[in-house]
């Protein structure tokens, strides 16, 4: 159990919304957990093992990072990113998609990456990390396969899994886990976690998410040579803004103990 102080300021935000929220929040081995291992739906946090999976795929010498893509009109989607709207027959790398889907949630980067690294394959990648409540079902903005039943899962536990095996030593290489975490603090979507966070002097690498009634976001927030892990996902919410005050909150209540016990 993380310390008192910070303990009851988590708390605190868990009565600030008639929604649902999940938190799991590690700092120096101690974790304070609320409705940590509780299933959610995805939104765009399972983008965050999909990026895992291509660099674990990309490490066994079964995917080329640096290999150029043209991604074709009739594989456009839409939702959340820009190749939507940009000119036909732009190049991009791999890596240029998965960053793509990770800073701005490009949909269409997303969907080509899942081709390209294999709806299985990302799903045994997700096994071998031990996430216990995270699936991937389907494709990003593939309504057929909601009605079918098919749909992608994640838990905030799960999550901290995935932001531990970006920043401890162990499932990926330091390569790796060093590009992903370059990735990660290029996130173009701050108004969670990192919102009321001093950036100037604290690091955050984050990856958000939402959906109608949903707001998640998971972060790995370091501050000198102390580090928290933090995620956050809340669903049935009135208003979109109540799920990211309690979001904004716990971010800062967590940056505030990095930054007092540094």
């Amino acid at each position: 159990m993380v310390v008192t102080s910070l303990d009851k300021i988590l708390k605190e935000q868990l009565n600030l919304t008639a929604g649902r929220v999940s938190v799991t929040v590690e700092i120096h081995g101690e974790r304070y957990e609320h409705n940590s291992k509780e299933v959610f739906l995805s939104a765009s946090l399972i983008k965050l093992p999909i990026l895992i999976a291509a660099y674990r795929e990309s490490e066994k010498g079964k995917l080329f990072l640096h290999r150029p893509i043209s991604v074709p009109h009739e594989e456009k989607t839409g939702g959340s990113g820009v190749i939507q709207v940009l000119s036909e027959g732009i190049t991009y790398t791999i890596k240029d998609l998965l960053t793509l889907m990770i800073i701005i949630s490009d949909n269409t980067a997303t969907n080509v990456c899942i081709d390209l690294i294999g709806l299985e394959s990302i799903n045994r990648t997700i096994r071998e990390m031990g996430l216990e409540q995270t699936v991937l079902g389907r494709k990003m903005m593939d309504w057929d396969a909601v009605k079918e039943g098919k749909n992608n899962y994640i838990s905030a536990s799960d999550m901290l899994l995935c932001l531990k095996a970006i920043n401890q030593e162990g499932y990926l290489t330091e390569n790796s886990r060093s590009d992903i975490l370059k990735i990660m603090q290029s996130q173009q979507f701050s108004d969670k976690l990192p919102a009321l966070i001093d950036r100037e002097n604290v690091t955050v690498a984050n990856k958000t998410g939402e959906l109608p009634g949903v707001e998640h976001d998971c972060a790995i927030i370091s501050f000198k040579e102390k580090t928290a892990y933090a995620a956050v996902l809340t669903d049935g919410l009135k208003n979109q803004e109540e799920g990211r005050i309690v979001i904004r909150n716990i971010g800062k209540a967590v940056c505030d103990y990095l930054v007092a016990e540094g």
